[in-house]
Formats: structure tokens, sequence, C-alpha cells
């Protein structure tokens, strides 16, 4: 079920926008990226017949048709577009309070466990030395791939940090993971912690 409040003034100026597209069937494509994490960001974007994802969930609007990709709607509820005219023309707001929230369970990707383990596990440990740790893909054969920022970046501890820690964390959280992998540029030391 898609619990996400599009306004009745959203849904008009969505529909003033998907007019002015040319497109016969244009509807909108709502989606979480990086979800769970502090990057979170929730997006709105066009979708012409044929561009839905597998999964995706259709919800009739005025107008057009919404489609809700499926591994975004724990993230996106209670989430609410709005659209409030002004002098400048108006402003389209997109307010999802659960975009940033780890929420996972035994059959969440493993994107999504991954990134919980290191929002609420890792990252608060490496923010005593002004680092972080964030997943940037993770490879077909299993392993994480994983980017060191902030005072991890150049550190001298960082192969420690990541293979006795961050490693051994996520492995024992997150069985399903083959491994990680660093693909940060550590010859950059203007900010490492050592």
């Amino acid at each position: 079920m898609v619990n996400v409040n599009i306004t009745e003034s959203a849904q008009a100026y969505l529909k003033e926008l998907l007019d002015k597209q040319d497109a016969d069937g244009i509807g909108i494509r709502m989606f979480v990226s990086s979800p769970g994490t502090p990057q979170a960001e929730t997006c709105i974007a066009y979708s012409r017949p044929g561009e839905e994802q597998e999964g995706d969930i259709k919800v009739p609007m005025t107008g057009f048709d919404a489609w809700f990709e499926e591994r975004s709607l724990p993230f996106l509820e209670d989430a609410k577009v709005d659209y409030s005219a002004d002098r400048m023309g108006g402003q389209l707001t997109i307010r999802a309070p659960n975009s940033k929230m780890p929420q996972i369970s035994d059959d969440s990707p493993v994107e999504d466990k991954i990134n919980y383990v290191l929002y609420n596990e890792v990252n608060p440990g490496l923010a005593s030395h002004g680092g972080n740790v964030s997943l940037m893909e993770m490879t077909e054969d299993g392993y994480a791939v994983l980017q060191f920022g902030g005072g991890c970046q150049g550190c001298s501890a960082v192969d420690m940090t990541l293979k006795d820690g961050v490693e051994k964390t996520l492995m024992e959280k997150v069985p399903e993971l083959k491994g990680v992998r660093d693909m940060t540029d550590h010859s950059d030391k203007s900010q490492a912690y050592y």
C-alpha cells in the first residue's frame, strides 16, 4: 500500500508540467535514493510509458498516473507532496520524514542492511575521529564497495579500521556479504586524523 499524500494543488501543478512534455501517457515516478541514510533524497521524475521499473506500484492521480518504487515505500511512509503558489510562481515541496530512517527486516535488500549497520554502528565510532564511511555500490559477486571520508581519508590506520572494524562488523551483521572493498584515495592526507 502507498501511504503518500500528493495534495490536489500538487497534482494540478504536476499535471501542468506533464502536459508541457508533449508525451502521451507520461506520468511521474517517486522514489528515494540512498534510502535510510543521512544522504537520502526523495525524488520525483518524469515517467514515460515503459520507463516504470519492475515492482513499481501505480496509483492513478487527477489526470496522470504516479508510479512508486516498491523498495522506497517504507521510506516514503507518511510523505507529503504539496504545491503552494506565491508571487514568484510557486513551490513544490516534498516532505518525507522517514526517508533517512534506517528500516530493515530479514527480507530487506543487502544494500539497506549495510547502510543500517554503517549508519547505526560504524559511523558513530568513526565520528570521534571526524571520519565516516558510506556504501558506494554492491558488486555482482557480493562485495560492498565503501568510500571513507572526513578524518578516515588518508589516515594511516585505515587498512586496520577497514579489515578489523568495518568489515568484521558488516560480515557479522550481514551474513550475505562476501567482503568489503575500499575505493577511497588515501594518498590525499589533507584531512587525515593521524
